[in-house]
């Protein structure tokens, strides 16, 4: 009879480990239960034909919330909670709302480890792809302090910011890259389709074409005759980049470039710090001491230059100095931030000093943004503009050329 080892839950939340011998999965999964334990992974080991090893169980690995997804079922249940209803219960009703998105499944196992007698901070623990490390702090920090509901309303306040970001960028984008990709199909089909034509009656008439008209057709020709070519080296070159910036070393270099190019080192900057005072405050906040407080920001804030230099602070910061002091010290932090966070220290009221540091750089977020756009949606269309008169002039100069030369 085949063996399977497994690992779960009891009712009272504490991990348990053992073996079991049955004849299916499924069927150790039904032991397991009866027992009274709440299977978390279940591998066979051992037994049956060929010894054959049975895949993990581990329901919803592959699920995720969005951060929308996580924003509308924080908010409902923090409402819930605030309405007086108890965890499970509100677990419950959530739980039944069918959405067809991954949240359902979740809740649902969430509900089931409460059900069982585990904290909602473990359940969320289960599901580290939806639930990060600052959200499951911030939880069991509530747990602890008996302020369940406050806390989940100071997360949706979290989320609602990120997710304002987001939608700020993005609307911010959508004008000047819809121009791009209008510019480039305009450009395509006049070097694909217009100018071969034109070509066409120049060659018939034989006259002498203008230099700008013999770049022109130059530029069509290599077109139709070698754009696959370009459409493929395009996209090899992107793959290859998107590869290289994942890796150790090429996000790091990639990550410096953007907070040293113009305009745009002003929008990653600003998103940084005001993510990292926003996050690091609020955990303060919330009972989190300093230290795993910075190690929880360090995975949330997404620029890894940033990141070692937090990385960097939190090791000092471990010997016993300060941390404003670590953190001017790298050169990354701007002087503004790290003084008024030193006079947070000075004054015991760090949590407060953080919240002004990210209304600040929230600002100056707010301000790259749409400096950001004002710059590219000229930008864009000048560069359409020079093209498309580009062609025009060439045209219009050879139709010239040949009508002097039919005068004369």
């Amino acid at each position: 009879m085949p063996t399977f080892d497994y690992t779960g839950r009891t009712r009272k939340g504490d991990r348990i480990s053992g073996s079991i011998s049955a004849v299916s999965r499924q069927m150790a999964l039904s032991q397991i239960d009866k027992l009274g334990h709440l299977p978390v992974s279940v591998n066979q080991v051992g037994g049956g034909s060929g010894e054959e090893t049975v895949a993990a169980f581990t329901p919803f690995k592959a699920r995720k919330m969005r951060t929308r997804e996580l924003l509308q079922f924080t908010t409902e249940l923090s409402d819930l909670l605030a309405s007086g209803m108890q965890l499970g219960q509100a677990l419950g009703v959530l739980a039944g709302r069918k959405t067809g998105k991954a949240g359902d499944d979740i809740i649902a196992a969430m509900r089931d480890s409460i059900v069982q007698g585990a904290s909602l901070s473990d359940a969320m623990e289960e599901h580290p792809r939806s639930f990060p490390g600052l959200y499951t702090s911030l939880i069991r920090a509530g747990e602890s302090s008996g302020a369940l509901p406050e806390v989940l309303m100071r997360l949706v306040d979290h989320y609602e910011r990120i997710q304002g970001v987001k939608d700020q960028v993005l609307m911010a984008m959508v004008y000047p890259m819809f121009v791009m990709f209008m510019g480039g199909v305009i450009i395509v089909f006049l070097m694909t389709s217009i100018i071969p034509q034109f070509a066409e009656i120049f060659d018939e008439l034989g006259s002498t074409l203008p230099l700008p008209t013999r770049i022109l057709r130059l530029i069509s020709e290599s077109f139709v005759l070698y754009g696959w070519v370009g459409a493929l080296i395009l996209i090899a070159g992107t793959v290859a980049f998107l590869k290289y910036i994942r890796t150790e070393s090429g996000r790091f270099k990639w990550h410096s470039l953007l907070l040293r190019t113009p305009v745009l080192r002003n929008i990653v900057a600003a998103s940084s710090f005001a993510q990292f005072s926003r996050i690091f405050g609020t955990l303060l906040s919330n009972g989190v001491h300093a230290l795993p407080a910075l190690r929880i920001v360090e995975t949330t804030i997404e620029n890894v230059v940033i990141v070692r230099e937090i990385k960097r602070a939190r090791e000092q910061v471990t010997d016993g100095s300060s941390i404003a002091g670590p953190l001017a010290e790298g050169g990354v932090f701007p002087p503004l931030l790290t003084d008024m966070l030193s006079v947070g220290e000075q004054t015991g009221n760090i949590a407060n000093s953080l919240t002004h540091i990210s209304k600040r750089y929230e600002s100056d977020l707010d301000r790259s943004i749409k400096l950001f756009t004002t710059i590219l949606e000229p930008v864009f269309l000048l560069w359409i503009a020079v093209i498309v008169g580009f062609v025009a002039y060439s045209i219009f100069s050879a139709v010239q050329e040949m009508t002097n030369g039919l005068g004369a």
